[in-house]
């Protein structure tokens, strides 16, 4: 039984370090705040990603056929409410101000990155056709190992996704240090623009 839950979670972990991975927009977005905001900053915003993913693998995971169903139906309202969050993330960060001050950037509510990350994460309809495709390809739709089974592979999923962002977020606070105020302005308007760019992409495929 040990065996059988190593290998679902090493599964999950594959599935949730997979689905993070592609640089998108929660990608461009934790390494924007990572270098305004700091590591923490970072890894929050990463983490609010982890969290839609693994609730997103609960419903693969469990089965929640109907869950999913409605979710797929819904993908014109989704993609509507994503897209348009997007474009509103990327101009609020073009007009970004960058602070003076490194450490005291803290200020800003870790919980509304957290919850805005999760937010436009969940409002992504290609997420959970990631995670039937990917979970096909690894055979677990056949798996019938219980609940238990099921929420190892979830846990899997979770950490392998907060693993990833845990690197990234690490990784860009090592060059925080020698970004200036000015280039952190331009960082803010090269971001920016590539997050709305991926709403306005977004967008325009609903047309």
């Amino acid at each position: 039984m040990a065996g059988i839950d190593l290998s679902l979670l090493l599964r999950g972990l594959l599935i949730g370090f997979s689905i993070a991975a592609p640089v998108g927009p929660i990608g461009v977005l934790c390494i924007r705040r990572t270098l305004a905001e700091g590591r923490l900053a970072g890894l929050v915003t990463g983490l609010g990603a982890a969290s839609a993913d693994a609730l997103y693998g609960c419903i693969a995971a469990f089965g929640l056929t109907f869950i999913s169903s409605f979710l797929i139906r819904q993908q014109f309202l989704l993609g509507l409410v994503g897209g348009l969050f997007l474009c509103y993330l990327g101009l609020r960060t073009i007009m970004a101000v960058p602070s003076e001050q490194a450490a005291a950037a803290g200020g800003k509510s870790l919980f509304g990155m957290y919850a805005s990350t999760f937010l436009l994460t969940l409002t992504n309809p290609l997420t959970i056709l990631s995670f039937a495709a990917i979970y096909a390809g690894l055979g677990l739709t056949s798996q019938t190992g219980g609940y238990l089974s099921a929420a190892v592979l979830v846990l899997g999923v979770f950490l392998g996704s907060a693993g990833w962002w845990l690197l990234l977020s690490g990784g860009v606070s090592l060059l925080r240090g020698r970004i200036t105020p000015s280039t952190l302005r331009w960082v803010n308007r090269i971001s920016g623009a590539i997050i709305l760019g991926f709403g306005l992409v977004v967008l325009v495929r609903l047309i």
